[in-house]
């Protein structure tokens, strides 16, 4: 796989995970107002680490949801080093790869 074919897939996966994980902060926020059962923070942090954290920031800053909990805004901060350290070491493995 070219590096531009990488791109393409990375970029392709983080716009489908980020609408997912905007949807999730969307439908939490709508639970939370009716006192319903929430989204786990856990699995709004899983999407955010597998590659949703653009649509998670924006639903967050949009939805104003999860904006306060320092806890919570240290662990997205984390979720996103770590996605950001993933694409990375996928860069270098196929530089790497295409080397050989």
């Amino acid at each position: 796989m070219t590096l531009s074919n990488l791109l393409i897939v990375i970029v392709a996966w983080t716009l489908v995970a980020s609408l997912l994980t905007a949807g999730l902060y969307a439908w939490d926020k709508r639970a939370a107002r009716r006192e319903t059962p929430r989204v786990p923070e856990r699995t709004l942090l899983l999407w955010s680490l597998a590659g949703g954290w653009p649509g998670g920031w924006l639903a967050g800053r949009r939805l104003r949801h999860k904006t306060y909990k320092r806890s919570y805004r240290i662990r997205f901060a984390l979720s996103v080093l770590g996605n950001l350290a993933g694409y990375a070491g996928l860069g270098w493995l196929q530089h790497l790869v295409s080397g050989l």
